[in-house]
């Protein structure tokens, strides 16, 4: 009889009616196994401080700490973490605890009788050919490769608010020399309106110098629209609302020097160490162990399980070793066919692995591409800035003759508010121009991984 009952208690217990408690044993998490720097050393936070402008800085700091997306990506690396945690519990036993009570009435008895059992379970898979072993360590290459993409991700983010910001600068100064284009315009359309009504001007010159005030009004709302169009960009950079953009400050762009510090060259050695670079290198190391993982699927499985149940007919003797079960069995399982599937896993798993290579390579031309592009930019926009300097000054001397001429009586009022307009034009060229060679410097910071 006992025989029995213990064979239908091992029946109901192997069977799935035990309650897996989550009580699975707590870790360090492995993301913090690996050393991550900070945002602000991997963005080379030194180097922004280098720019000498408190206002930048401060836009930086606010979108490392609000911008969404830098948040979104600090999550996926928690997550790629958590997953490494996930697949290392494969190579640890699995342990159940349970509780079956039992109620059995056997042939040609007209009696019912109530069992209690308290089963635990132990099961273990014994990684012998180290298939488990290579998909965690798949995982950990895994999650370093996210924290560079992150990195990249990050720095791509900075870059983009400094741009950005410059722009604004840009536009500032833009918007000031307009608001002085479009009052002398106004001047000219007035001295013409007055001297077309004496005769001395044609109604054509008259029609064109209004014209031409017109059109400067249209440039300086079309220049104020784009501003605050910037100034949007910016707020839902920084994880602000954009409702707050007119509290944002900014430096002049008068007060930017056009010391650059570019260097001639960039070495290989920051190419290879680019965040994008290093991300797809620790993905190709993962896919290649996927794909060793993928080969091992076909060699078999080895298990052990490991039982222990305290059956009793009352839950008062329910812990009585003398109404305990045990069992330790092994087993051994060579799988032959499953609809091809661990076939196909291989495969998809070869094509990703070479997906991959060839994306590394053409990772590696395009940073080559993206450096020299950077560098070639700003040397060329420098040559037309240093250019433009000696224009403007040039045509400011041109503007102080005319204005000593005006004094003399030489020239008229119309004819210096025509010099003064070619100076604005060279002012708002020269301001364009300085611009460029700033944001040729952000795009080569980027492009170098934050290393130069």
């Amino acid at each position: 009889m006992k025989k029995i009952l213990a064979a239908s208690i091992l029946a109901i217990f192997f069977t799935g009616f035990f309650v897996e408690p989550a009580c699975a044993i707590l870790e360090k998490s492995p993301s913090k196994e690996i050393y991550q720097p900070t945002i602000l050393d991997y963005i080379n936070f030194d180097w922004w401080k280098k720019q000498n402008d408190e206002h930048l800085e401060k836009y930086i700091v606010s979108a490392i700490n609000n911008n969404l997306d830098i948040k979104t990506t600090a999550l996926k690396v928690e997550q790629a973490g958590i997953n490494v945690m996930a697949t290392r519990s494969k190579l640890m036993p699995n342990v159940s605890i349970g509780a079956s009570p039992a109620l059995l009435k056997m042939p040609e008895s007209t009696k019912s009788e109530g069992t209690f059992a308290l089963p635990i379970l132990a099961f273990w898979e014994l990684d012998l050919f180290g298939k488990n072993w290579d998909k965690t360590k798949s995982a950990k290459k895994l999650l370093k490769g996210i924290e560079f993409e992150t990195q990249a991700s990050n720095i791509s983010i900075v870059s983009l608010v400094a741009s950005t910001y410059y722009n604004i600068v840009k536009l500032d100064k833009l918007i000031e020399i307009q608001k002085d284009l479009v009052s002398d315009r106004e001047k000219i359309y007035n001295l013409m309106k007055v001297s077309n009504e004496e005769g001395i001007v044609s109604t054509a010159d008259l029609i064109q110098a209004e014209k031409s005030y017109s059109l400067a009004q249209n440039d300086l709302i079309d220049y104020e629209k784009t501003r605050n169009s910037a100034l949007n960009a910016l707020a839902v950079l920084i994880g602000d609302s954009p409702n707050n953009i007119a509290e944002y400050k900014r430096i002049s762009i008068d007060k930017l020097g056009i010391d650059f510090n570019i260097p001639n060259s960039v070495s290989s050695e920051i190419i290879v160490n680019r965040p994008d670079y290093k991300s797809l290198e620790y993905q190709l190391q993962a896919a290649g162990l996927d794909v060793r993982a993928a080969k091992k699927e076909f060699l078999p499985t080895i298990n052990i399980l490991g039982a222990l149940a305290f059956i009793a007919t009352s839950s008062a003797s329910a812990m009585n070793w003398d109404n305990a079960l045990s069992l330790l069995a092994g087993s051994v399982n060579l799988p032959i066919f499953s609809g091809f599937a661990r076939v196909a896993n291989l495969k998809l798993n070869k094509n990703k692995y070479e997906q991959l290579v060839q994306q590394y390579q053409k990772t590696n031309l395009i940073a080559i591409q993206e450096i020299n592009d950077s560098l070639y930019n700003y040397k060329s926009d420098k040559e037309k800035l240093d250019n433009n300097i000696k224009a403007l000054n040039i045509q400011k001397k041109d503007y102080e003759y005319s204005n000593s001429k005006y004094k003399e009586g030489v020239i008229s009022k119309l004819d210096l508010l025509q010099q003064k307009e070619a100076l604005l034009y060279m002012e708002k060229v020269m301001v364009s121009s300085k611009t460029d060679c700033y944001l040729d410097k952000i795009s080569l910071y980027k492009t170098s991984g934050a290393k130069i």
